[in-house]
């Protein structure tokens, strides 16, 4: 379904997968500091920080999949199918709808910390944009340039996780997902040390070895494990440059090919984009299941005091440089 990581080299970055079957007509959407964000059971919030993202926008209204803020704090929302659970109003609790809580989180936060406090105050409302656009069941990483968490609203109640790895994918739910890393502690990125039997010699046939047994399959836990141990054992210079293209690889370490993961009616789920922000400078690049090539949207080349969304368009189609 999707896969969610962060990377820290002299600047910190943030970003996901979004793999389905199709697309909305996602758009990188700018939120300037001074459009005016509505909420179902809340005030208005009509000055607040700037953002930037993957969205698609109805009725003028920014929904979006992944963001982050003009501060470096970073969310994305990840499908949670058949663990999420939405609630009536209550009473005494900010009332936020599934599709409002990456608005109302990035408008006001500046770190983690900030988060988890306005979280407490919270109760996720069961109530839909509009008869069209039903509430997608999402549980979400939230991260700053020191830490990161997994928000998952259930039917006991909000959890809150520290997420050490700063990786997110789909189910099961996050602590399991967590926990499952001990059944990998053995892999490593170096070659093995004979520790099967003493006096038999074993041979280091091949390079890569040290992480036989590293899934490699597309399910949810899998693409955890996987994008876990790639991220966790990256190495990269400090450059823009480098660290973007180190990030597109432990993301791509996890990409959905069409073909491999089939669903009803002949379709196939595939990875449709893949974002990296540099949180840090609010630069959000990109790539498409079509399209190989990074581009790139940079928030403060626009006007932030602006009232209305600006919107750029996916460049979809591969662009293929001839050398000769």
């Amino acid at each position: 379904m999707c896969t969610a990581a962060t990377y820290k080299t002299k600047d910190f970055y943030f970003g996901r997968t979004l793999d389905y079957e199709f697309s909305y007509g996602d758009e990188i959407t700018i939120t300037p500091r001074n459009y005016e964000f509505k909420f179902k059971d809340q005030e208005p919030i009509k000055n607040h920080y700037a953002i930037i993202g993957m969205a698609y926008v109805a009725e003028n209204y920014p929904l979006y999949y992944d963001a982050i803020n003009e501060k470096g704090l970073g969310i994305a929302g990840l499908n949670f199918v058949g663990n999420t659970h939405y609630n009536s109003k209550k009473e005494g609790k900010d009332n936020i709808t599934q599709y409002e809580f990456i608005p109302w989180i990035l408008s006001q936060c500046t770190t983690v910390k900030e988060v988890q406090q306005l979280i407490e105050k919270m109760n996720f409302l069961n109530e839909p944009f509009n008869e069209q656009l039903q509430l997608a069941q999402l549980h979400w990483i939230i991260a700053d340039k020191t830490e990161a968490i997994t928000v998952e609203s259930m039917k006991d109640g909000i959890k809150i996780y520290k997420n050490p790895v700063g990786v997110l994918t789909n189910n099961p739910p996050f602590d399991k997902q967590i926990f499952a890393l001990n059944n990998y502690m053995n892999l490593s990125p170096k070659s093995p040390e004979n520790k099967f039997a003493k006096n038999l010699e074993l041979d280091k046939y091949s390079r890569g070895i040290g992480a036989i047994g590293l899934p490699g399959d597309l399910s949810s836990q899998s693409r955890f494990i996987r994008a876990s141990f790639v991220k966790m054992n990256s190495v990269s210079k400090d450059t823009e440059n480098e660290s973007v293209s180190q990030f597109f690889h432990i993301l791509n370490s996890v990409d959905q090919q069409r073909g491999c993961c089939e669903l009803d009616d002949g379709k196939y789920e595939i990875t449709i984009y893949t974002s990296c922000c540099n949180a840090t400078k609010g630069i959000y690049y990109y790539t498409t299941y079509d399209n190989h090539q990074i581009t790139a949207v940079d928030m403060h080349k626009e006007n932030l005091d602006s009232e209305k969304l600006i919107r750029y368009q996916l460049i979809k189609e591969e662009q293929i440089k001839i050398q000769n």
